[in-house]
Order: structure tokens, then sequence, then C-alpha cells
């Protein structure tokens, strides 16, 4: 048997099979409302043969909007269109993910309320330009929050959990990596703060584990998750002792009792899964750049509990059947990752379309 497609454990769900689907920011929801577009809920359907889907980067407040045709889940209007993706998944016996992703400093004041200057945890001016309605834009100096507002950023948090219920997902994600707020946080060279949110290890971290407790507070630990990417480092963002700071993050999760830690690795030479998987004691999400045959071999050999796929999710929505069968693959076309519209969104054809 293809050990892609036993059951798995995640949080309260038994997952049919072991493949999850990366959480992929599409830029296709509204750039004024953040409502997702009436084409999401069609793609996310066509792909609810993985065992999970987590979806796209999902703002949990204004201020915590990043990209241009990104969704929030703030608004009354974002969460019912939300609840017909929701839906959609449902029917066709999918379980799904929000992910919650607030960008913190890696933003522009064209996108946020009334032009406001992003916030981080120390006012830090990240390298590099963001993506707006008028074009690349170079990233400004952020504005570094008060110990109140990070307070008030963490309730955030849990009224986009309270949301995501509500527009019937079936748990959250924490977006706590790619250089956002929660990484902002965690890693020295973005923070720079005095206070208990900032200088020790301990105080890093703190944001995201009080982040963390404020989602399980509205849906209970076994319907919560977190992604991590280890040196990464994008969005201009690093940490002076990484494997230190990613191994004290990981042993404080023990006690939370999440859903899974979802750990994805680009181009990074030191085994993070080797030294994080052993501090987990929840299920373990394997990504970054996977093959069929990689992610085999990592459920046969007790490495990961489930494997995540992205570019390759977003071009085969039957991507479990063509694994099953050993079929060809779409390949994904990156011109068309972000545009709006309809074309390299749902319109990569299924092998019965194919044939």
């Amino acid at each position: 048997m293809n050990p892609l497609f036993s059951t798995s454990q995640i949080g309260r769900y038994t997952l049919r099979n072991r493949l999850v689907m990366s959480p992929m920011t599409r830029s296709r929801a509204d750039d004024d409302t953040g409502v997702p577009a009436d084409a999401t809920a069609l793609y996310y359907a066509q792909r609810a043969d993985a065992g999970l889907i987590i979806t796209e980067g999902t703002y949990p407040s204004a201020m915590g909007k990043g990209y241009i045709r990104t969704p929030g889940i703030h608004s009354e209007a974002q969460i019912q269109a939300w609840k017909v993706i929701t839906d959609a998944v449902h029917r066709k016996g999918g379980r799904i993910f929000l992910q919650l992703m607030h960008s913190g400093r890696i933003s522009h004041p064209s996108l946020l309320p009334n032009g406001a200057t992003p916030v981080a945890p120390s006012a830090i001016q990240p390298a590099g330009k963001s993506f707006t309605a008028s074009g690349l834009q170079e990233f400004v100096l952020p504005r570094a929050l008060t110990t109140d507002e990070v307070g008030a950023v963490i309730d955030e948090y849990r009224l986009a959990t309270r949301h995501a219920l509500e527009a019937g997902f079936d748990g959250v994600e924490l977006h706590a990596a790619s250089g956002y707020l929660p990484e902002q946080f965690l890693s020295s060279k973005t923070n720079q703060r005095t206070d208990l949110y900032g200088g020790s290890l301990a105080n890093r971290a703190r944001f995201i584990l009080d982040v963390l407790s404020a989602m399980i507070a509205e849906a209970g630990s076994d319907r919560v998750g977190i992604k991590i990417a280890p040196e990464m480092n994008f969005n201009d963002i690093s940490d002076a002792k990484p494997q230190e700071t990613y191994a004290y993050l990981v042993e404080q999760l023990a006690p939370l009792n999440l859903a899974y830690l979802h750990v994805t690795l680009t181009k990074v030479e030191f085994d993070y899964h080797a030294l994080l998987q052993p501090l987990f004691k929840g299920a373990y999400l394997h990504g970054g750049g996977l093959t069929q045959a990689a992610a085999q071999a990592l459920i046969t050999e007790g490495r990961a509990d489930a494997v995540v796929f992205g570019s390759l999710y977003l071009a085969n929505p039957d991507l479990a059947q063509r694994f099953l069968t050993n079929a060809p693959l779409n390949t994904p076309n990156r011109d068309t990752f972000f545009s709006p519209g309809p074309q390299g969104y749902i319109d990569y054809p299924t092998l019965e379309a194919a044939q």
C-alpha cells in the first residue's frame, strides 16, 4: 500500500490521507474589501482530495495586510465569503484550516487603513520592496508597537480564530515564518525591544506563545497548528542563533498540545527536521520541495506524519489521484501565480479532463 494513503491523526481529525496542500498566496481577493473571489470556492474544492488544505495567508486585522489582493477574516463580508468556500470543501469530504498571517513590517502604507505606517516589534526598516497596486514600492520604516498594542494584536488573532470557526473552518494555523510579524518578534535581527517581548530568547518567543494561547482559547488546542521555516531568511530576516532559537520555541510548544507543527525548509544545510521532530509531541508536517518518492520515504521512515505540497497542488487539483496512479503531473505556470483572474487558478486540467 502507498503510505501516503494511510490515515493520519491531526489534532481531533482523522485525515483520509497524509497529503497536505500548502498555504500559498494567490492574490485573487478583492483588494478593497479583502473578500475572497467567487472562484476561490472552486479553487479549494478542486483540491479537496488532500487530507488537509491550509489556506493562503489571511490577515487577522486590516493592519495585518501585506500584499495586494490578499484576503482577510475580520469583517462580516469576509466571514460569509469564506463560509461559501469551507462549505464547498466539506461537500467534497475535505478538511480545511485557515492560515492567519499578520505581515507586520512587510507591508506598505498604501495597503493599510488611512495610509497607516506598518507596525513591527522594533522600528527597523526591511530591505526590499512591497507588492502594491501601483507596483513595487520600497518598504518603509515601521512603527514599533507599544506593549499595550502588542496585547491588542494578540487579541486580534483571538478574534480572527473565532471568525474562522464562524466561517466553518476546521481549524487555524499561525503563520510564524517568512519574515512576518511572529517571526519578527522571534528573531534577533528584527526584535530590539526592552520590554517583556524582547531581549532574552524567552521574551522574543513570548509573542508567538501568547498568540497561540489566544487562538487555543477560542478553538481548542486540537484545532490549532503553527508553521515555521528556520533560516528561510525571507523578507530580510535572520537570527543570530537559529538552532538554539527554534529548539527553544518548539520545546515551549509541547505543553500547548497543538494539532500539528508544520516545518518547511528551503536551501538550509542544517537538518532542522532531525532537531525539531523529537521535541514536538503532536503531528509533524514536513514541507519544502518534496517529490512523491521523497514524501513516501518520510512517512515510511516515521520522519513525518503528513507531507506538504505547494506548487504541485497548485498545478494538479487531483494530485492525490495522480500520486495514487503514478500519473504524469501538470507543470506549474509561475507567470500566473499571483495574477488576477481564473487563468492559472482554476483551469489546470484534471486527469479526467485531460483524457
